[in-house]
């Protein structure tokens, strides 16, 4: 049950980070601006969030979107650190908290 609901968390939260992400509001490229990537690699991230949600939805390729979930999780809390930008670590604990979740309890 754990497992399942992780799972499920874990995908719609990676779905609605990607989706933000992909549109790209002026707050969201500002930020990516600001920790020194170009103005579309929110575009990117969204797209590997999005792909992220797709792969842990299937059973066949859960366990390549826990290990991608965990990569683009890494990067965003390096990314976040190295430029003390501690405010977005909160959801970044969540994100962390359910890939865990998910991959102890299968």
């Amino acid at each position: 049950m754990v497992h399942t609901l992780s799972l499920w968390l874990l995908g719609a939260a990676f779905l609605g980070a990607g989706i933000v992400n992909a549109i790209g509001a002026a707050g969201t490229r500002d930020d990516f601006v600001k920790w020194g990537y170009p103005r579309w690699w929110g575009i990117l991230t969204g797209a590997l969030e999005i792909s992220t949600a797709a792969l842990l939805a299937l059973p066949v390729s859960r366990i390549l979107g826990l290990a991608l979930a965990a990569v683009v999780i890494a990067a965003a809390i390096f990314t976040v650190l190295r430029h003390r930008d501690h405010q977005h670590l909160p959801p970044l604990s969540v994100f962390v908290t359910l890939i865990a979740l998910a991959t102890i309890s299968s």
